[in-house]
């Protein structure tokens, strides 16, 4: 009975992180917003070991941060914490990129550049929507990363990625775009030392 019980907490605290963590990137909180477990679990309907064990791992990967008598917090970052956070994620897409190249299909390959044709078409419509703009630069990324093979790579990337959202979600702000093509040709170049 006791190991059902645990299995449960974990099933628990799994569904208490994808909701909490889709709140953060969504910016349905502020920087520095107080987030209490107590009220997490209320609001989850789950009891406060498995609220507290989703809080805990989203502390880790980043989000959050706790401070002896203040609670815990949305992280708010430093200026240092953001240009480390891009240099990282930087370096890792880079990686993603290389490995993609090599290990893409030619189905994969088709796939992203119609994506990456879309960004760049959506990047000279000064109209589009900046998130929506956003949102598909990311899921190119993403997909890179995926078709890298490399599941510790991909695992890394997505958490880079759910850092970035959080950050520009609870600031309520986006990446500014620059004019011209630059996703299509590069996806395309990928598949240059194949052929």
């Amino acid at each position: 009975m006791m190991g059902i019980q645990i299995n449960s907490d974990r099933g628990l605290a799994r569904h208490a992180y994808t909701t909490m963590l889709e709140r953060i990137v969504r910016g349905d909180y502020a920087i520095g917003q107080l987030i209490s477990r107590r009220t997490i679990a209320k609001d989850l309907g789950i009891s406060f070991l498995p609220a507290s064990e989703a809080l805990q791992r989203l502390e880790y990967e980043g989000l959050l941060e706790s401070r002896p008598r203040a609670g815990t917090r949305i992280r708010i970052p430093s200026r240092i914490d953001v240009e480390g956070h891009f240099i990282v994620r930087e370096a890792l897409e880079v990686q993603a990129a290389m490995m993609f190249a090599r290990t893409s299909t030619p189905g994969e390959r088709a796939e992203l550049i119609k994506l990456a044709a879309h960004i760049d078409a959506a990047a000279n419509k000064q109209s589009s929507n900046p998130l929506e703009y956003l949102a598909l630069h990311e899921k190119l990324h993403l997909k890179i990363a995926e078709y890298s093979r490399c599941e510790t790579l991909d695992s890394a990337i997505k958490n880079q990625s759910s850092i970035t959202s959080a950050w520009l979600g609870a600031m309520k702000v986006a990446i500014p775009r620059k004019d011209g093509p630059k996703h299509e040709p590069l996806i395309r170049g990928t598949g240059a030392a194949e052929a």
